[in-house]
């Protein structure tokens, strides 16, 4: 005899969807050539918020001038679009954008401020620092060179859980709330709007205008960021910040960056442009730390770029693959000289969702804008002359979209499981938790909680348990795989017997069509 029928006000499950719905253009259908372009363009802009700001920060510390940051922020744009074309080819074939992370600046702030490099002359002091970060950088490379070439990286990301997913992706975008609002507020008349038209214009216009092609919500950023940019133009040439503080005048004004006077017309990043890289012992170590904790950072981004670009689940062996082209991303900044190191852009996650768009030619056509205005210095540092406030902003959606996707794989969990409750509180809360007493401490002290006269060591310890994503992840990895984990119970309650499939990559049929190798190169490097 079958049951009664469900009542009309009750609720009604939501049926849980292997891949995102509702996306115009996944991976492998790219959208017509105009508008393929056009998406390439908003996802350069996005990613110049990083890569200006880093060096913007690191290289006067390093003794440098104007010359020597455009030329920095001209060779962090050259790589990441070398880097990016590498990875969507032959590392996870994802539409992701591999730039500057912020993961290694405290590490690099490290070298710059060791003792030995004191000289009279402020252009050597800065060679003589950037070769010092770019020995680090090559020793560091070969930690996720090691671990994704060889499959040791596919042996631990096989034990991750829907579960276990969740803090980890999730704080890769939440995690990141202090570039957020805290840099909207440095110039409030200018983020502020920047915030409310992109909302207003990728929310609430297509509800009120129709159209066939979703021109506003696909193109927000290139008419927000239009809108404000010329705004805050009229606001400086009208004298509006005349008197007022230092700070307030580079963060409001679009004449401040010193970029376009001091970038030349043409010029080609090549390796060891700043001479010969210098090796320290002591800082590989503590950089090969750094990059470890961008590992972990850019698998939580790595899973959120395949959520929104309406891919499977990504194979552990893929996921390896990619860790391994991101070493090589790493070893390339060392090689050219970046200052910095390369994970996924979280930003540029965050814009799939937004356009709907996670075709992976829109984000190849963006590194080729990437080298074409790295090359073209002066074209390059026009757009690269944005305020801050309107990138910090873009930050406020784009961060908080990656976050949302790591907890849409909640669909997966039992959400009555009280296992669940206390490994996803736990998690998340303790994720927040230390890395704000680690901040707070350094913000009070000057120094980390570990503070011994080996700063490299002081880094080990200090960097990892100041990300969020790193520090959630970690536990919920550990509580997952140890508590209660073969009962047959816990199995369901994470769907285990269905997640097993996405474990191998010929688990499923689909990963084919999203991950294979370009060229019939899965013949001579078969993904296990």
């Amino acid at each position: 005899m079958a049951g009664p029928a469900p009542k009309s006000n009750e609720p009604l499950p939501h049926p849980p969807k292997e891949q995102l719905p509702n996306i115009a253009y996944c991976i492998t259908s790219p959208p017509p050539w105009p508008e393929a372009i056009l998406l390439g363009f908003q996802h350069y802009i996005v990613m110049l918020g990083t890569t200006v700001l880093i060096p913007t920060a690191l290289v006067p510390q390093m003794g440098g001038g104007n010359e020597e940051k455009a030329k920095v922020i001209q060779t962090l744009l050259f790589v990441a679009g070398l880097n990016t074309l590498l990875q969507s080819l032959f590392g996870t074939r994802l539409p992701a954008v591999i730039g500057g992370s912020y993961t290694f600046v405290p590490t690099t702030i490290s070298i710059i401020l060791a003792g030995r490099f004191s000289d009279s002359d402020p252009a050597k002091k800065f060679e003589k620092i950037m070769r010092a970060i770019q020995g680090s950088l090559i020793v560091a490379s070969t930690l996720q060179i090691v671990l994704g070439f060889s499959g040791l990286w596919r042996n631990v990301t096989r034990f991750l859980s829907p579960l276990s997913i969740v803090p980890l992706v999730s704080l890769v975008g939440f995690g990141l709330y202090e570039l957020g609002f805290p840099g909207v507020a440095k110039c409030v008349e200018i983020g502020l709007p920047e915030l409310i038209i992109l909302v207003f214009i990728s929310q609430y216009l297509p509800h009120v205008i129709h159209s066939e092609k979703h021109v506003f919500a696909r193109f927000a950023v290139i008419f927000s960021v239009a809108i404000v940019w010329i705004y805050a133009y009229l606001l400086t040439v009208g004298g509006a910040y005349k008197g007022r503080p230092q700070k307030t005048q580079i963060s409001c004004r679009t004449d401040r960056s010193g970029l376009i006077d001091a970038a030349p017309w043409i010029s080609v990043p090549y390796p060891f442009q700043w001479g010969p890289p210098s090796f320290d012992a002591g800082e590989a170590f503590a950089m090969m730390m750094a990059s470890f904790v961008a590992l972990v950072e850019s698998t939580g981004a790595f899973i959120a770029v395949s959520r929104l670009a309406s891919a499977t689940p990504m194979p552990p062996p893929v996921l390896s693959r990619g860790v391994g082209w991101q070493g090589v991303a790493i070893l390339i900044s060392g090689l050219f000289g970046t200052v910095n190191g390369s994970s996924v852009s979280v930003e540029n996650a965050g814009l799939l969702a937004l356009t709907r768009v996670g075709s992976r030619r829109v984000v190849q056509i963006s590194a080729g804008f990437m080298i074409f205005f790295s090359i073209l210095g002066k074209f390059g540092a026009l757009f690269a002359s944005i305020p801050a406030p309107i990138i910090a902003a873009l930050y406020c959606l784009f961060f908080a979209y990656v976050g949302s996707g790591g907890l849409s794989y909640l669909q997966f969990c039992n959400l009555n499981s009280f296992r669940i409750k206390f490994i996803l509180g736990f998690s998340i809360f303790i994720g927040l938790s230390v890395p704000q007493y680690f901040n707070e401490y350094r913000a009070l002290n000057g120094y980390g909680p570990v503070h011994t006269h080996a700063r490299w060591f002081n880094d080990i310890i200090n960097v990892p348990f100041q990300s969020e994503a790193f520090v959630a992840g970690c536990v919920a990895y550990f509580l997952d795989n140890t508590l209660h984990r073969k009962d047959n119970a816990v199995k369901k309650d994470i769907n285990k017997n269905w997640w097993d499939k996405f474990r191998s990559f010929k688990g499923d049929a689909r990963s084919e069509e999203f991950y294979s190798l370009p060229f019939n190169l899965n013949k001579y490097f078969p993904s296990m």
